[in-house]
């Protein structure tokens, strides 16, 4: 009887020191993981290109680097946002820029406007290491509630081809843990407090989490985010094709047309406009009166080998370098000229 009590205690002594210790992780961790506040202008589509309305916007992020000037989050939270502010664990504030981005990824890599001397920048894990079954876990601000964990295991890893970016691999881990509105762009951890994946998104019928999440592997954020170019340009196009263009008057079989630009953005800057008159052809709904572009220093717009040239193009930018975008804005042809940073 003795022995076995004894053996009762020790367990409990063990689990107890067990949950202490993922406790001591979590409180060590949290102080790398960053909110991210975005603004974003949206033009309301009905006619007038002033008629734009603010809309403010939440996600997650976690520092990163040596430097401690770098956030690694989501692209989808940040790459319409005209002004980004990132808040640190104990409520300090400073603004940040995108330096890298990738779309299809779902990854971004910002630059803070301030070094973070008073915060430990995670450590990057090796996500090609991790197996199906084991335990991660994620903090973020799902709905609002800032540094909320929760704790899963991946559930899958999910590798695809993407054929815009010359069948470059996507991988994304799929978790239990719970993710939510606002969990975007937090780090998923492996149970070192190590990063292995960057919080994506949800799966879901009903709009709230059904067990069925997303995160980008940190070997595929890094790959990305370490190449030359990646660049934000702060546009939202769309490809039209030759139908489109007979439609719309442009002097060429394909084209892009600008549905959005980002206040503050590069092709802002540059003088780009984006539509102000919602319309719908067939079941696609679109952005009118924008510019439309038509070349990009030798390479015109006018067929989708072309645009796929075009993407591979922006990719290898160089800074200081001067680019020149031909473009028809109101019936006219017109030139504009930008020197990237």
């Amino acid at each position: 009887m003795t022995r076995t009590f004894t053996s009762i205690i020790l367990l409990f002594t063990v689990l107890n020191s067990g949950a202490q210790t993922f406790a001591d992780l979590i409180e060590k961790v949290n102080k790398s993981v960053v909110t991210i506040q975005v603004l974003e202008m949206e033009n309301m589509g009905i006619g007038n290109p002033d008629g734009f309305t603010a809309n403010e916007g939440m996600g997650s992020g976690i520092l990163v680097g040596e430097k401690q000037l770098y956030i690694l989050t989501a692209a989808h939270v940040v790459s319409d946002a005209s002004q980004i502010q990132v808040v640190f664990y104990d409520g300090a504030k400073t603004g940040a820029t995108i330096r890298r981005i990738d779309q299809t990824s779902d990854v971004a890599l910002l630059q803070l406007n301030k070094v973070a001397t008073n915060y430990p920048p995670a450590q990057i894990g090796d996500s090609d290491a991790m197996r199906i079954g084991e335990d991660i876990f994620i903090i973020g601000n799902p709905l609002g509630l800032e540094r909320s964990v929760s704790k899963g295991i991946i559930s899958g890893k999910h590798i695809e081809k993407d054929e815009i970016n010359n069948n470059r691999l996507q991988e994304f881990f799929q978790t239990d843990a719970s993710i939510n509105k606002g969990n975007s762009g937090g780090p998923m951890f492996n149970m070192q407090g190590e990063v292995i994946g960057i919080v994506s998104s949800i799966l879901s019928f009903s709009g709230g989490f059904e067990g069925l999440g997303f995160a980008a592997t940190s070997s595929i954020a890094e790959e990305i985010l370490q190449q030359p170019g990646r660049i934000w340009f702060g546009t939202r196009v769309l490809a039209l094709p030759p139908q489109l263009c007979q439609i719309f008057h442009i002097p060429q079989e394909g084209a892009l047309m600008v549905q959005a630009v980002v206040e503050n953005s590069p092709a802002y800057f540059m003088g780009l406009k984006g539509g102000y008159v919602k319309m719908n052809i067939g079941n696609m709904e679109i952005m009118a009166g924008g510019d439309i572009i038509l070349q990009f220093d030798d390479i015109q717009l006018n067929t989708a080998e072309n645009i796929l040239k075009f993407y591979d193009y922006l990719n290898t930018m160089k800074s200081g370098q001067n680019y020149t975008i031909k473009i028809l804005r109101a019936g006219q042809i017109k030139h504009l000229s930008w020197r990237m940073q």
